[in-house]
């Protein structure tokens, strides 16, 4: 019960803190000629995929672009976004991280432990998943210090509600 209380929850300050409260607003920008951008991209028949610029060359042939810039990353999706298909992966992604949490907790404490042990024992790994999961990712392909800072305090909310949901309904 408490996997799927702490899925649940999570779930819920997820939605929450991408479409009902303002403070990751300033995170994701809309490119001043965003119609042109995607017109070129169109053009350029760029295949979906990750990619950056400029070159970078190889290791013996380094891309004399690397010192000018304009430096970035573009993702192409193979189709618009499947807003279904990502809740579903989101909830099982989070059901998978309280699954975790319920292993690590249940490995560290007994059925009659005191709440707020249960609760400083699930909250741990949820933060290692919540607030830091993203972290590598961010630092190499250019999240901003402001996104990370209102990841991690996503995170904490995430891991707050999961470390409350198993103190509260442990065996």
């Amino acid at each position: 019960l408490p996997v799927l209380a702490a899925t649940i929850a999570t779930m819920v300050l997820s939605t929450l803190a991408w479409t009902a409260l303002p403070h990751h607003t300033p995170d994701m920008q809309v490119h001043p000629k965003a119609d042109e951008l995607a017109e070129q991209v169109k053009a350029s028949d760029v295949p979906p995929g990750n990619y950056y610029f400029p070159s970078y060359g190889t290791p013996k042939q380094p891309g004399p672009f690397i010192q000018a810039g304009p430096w970035g990353n573009l993702k192409i999706y193979p189709a618009a976004p499947n807003m279904g298909r990502n809740i579903a992966l989101t909830f099982i992604s989070l059901f998978v991280i309280a699954v975790f949490v319920g292993y690590i907790t249940g490995q560290a404490c007994a059925p009659d432990a005191a709440q707020g042990r249960i609760f400083q024992l699930a909250m741990t790994p949820a933060v290692l998943c919540h607030v830091f999961g993203g972290t590598l990712n961010g630092i190499w392909f250019g999240k901003r210090l402001r996104f990370f800072i209102t990841d991690a305090i996503d995170g904490l909310a995430y891991s707050a509600a999961t470390g409350a949901c198993f103190a509260l309904l442990w065996p």
